[in-house]
C-alpha cells in the first residue's frame, strides 16, 4: 500500500546547504521508487491559518519510505535541511483503493479493534482464546 513522507515547513532560511539539498534530494529517492507529489506551493487556504509550504513524497509502500529516510544517502544530506528550517515531518500509511471516508465506521472486526488498541499503546494479545 502506498505511503507517504509529508513535510510541512513553517520557515525555511535559503542558503547554499538548502540549495544543495534540493540538489541532491532527487538521487536518494530514486533506489525507493519515490517521487514527488506536492511540492511547494501555490496554496489556496479555505480553512485555518497557514504559514509554509507542504512537501508530500509518495512511495509505493511503507518500507520503501522508511528505507528511504533510514538511508546513509538520505543521512548524508538530512542535515542541509535540518540545520535550515523548522517544520514538521511524517510517514503516513496510504489507503486502499476505493478506500470511503466511512470504512472505518463500519470496521468493527476484532482485528481491526486489535490494531486500534495496539495504536493507542494499549496491551494487545494476538493469541486466540478458545
Amino acid at each position: 500500500m502506498t505511503a507517504y513522507a509529508v513535510a510541512v515547513i513553517r520557515e525555511t532560511r535559503f542558503n547554499d546547504e538548502v540549495a544543495e539539498y534540493l540538489r541532491r534530494i532527487d538521487e536518494t529517492l530514486e533506489p525507493y521508487s519515490g517521487k514527488y507529489i506536492v511540492h511547494g506551493g501555490p496554496y489556496e487556504p479555505l480553512e485555518g491559518a497557514w504559514s509554509g509550504d507542504l512537501v508530500v513524497i509518495e512511495f509505493p509502500s511503507m518500507v520503501e519510505a522508511k528505507g528511504w529516510y533510514s538511508s546513509d544517502a538520505y543521512a548524508a544530506i538530512r542535515a542541509l535541511r535540518t540545520s535550515n528550517t523548522e517544520g514538521d515531518v511524517l510517514l503516513v500509511q496510504g489507503v486502499k483503493p476505493g478506500h470511503k471516508g466511512g470504512t472505518s465506521l463500519v470496521d468493527h472486526s476484532e482485528p481491526s479493534r486489535r490494531l486500534a488498541r495496539l495504536y493507542k499503546g494499549e496491551p494487545v494479545s494476538f493469541i486466540e482464546s478458545t
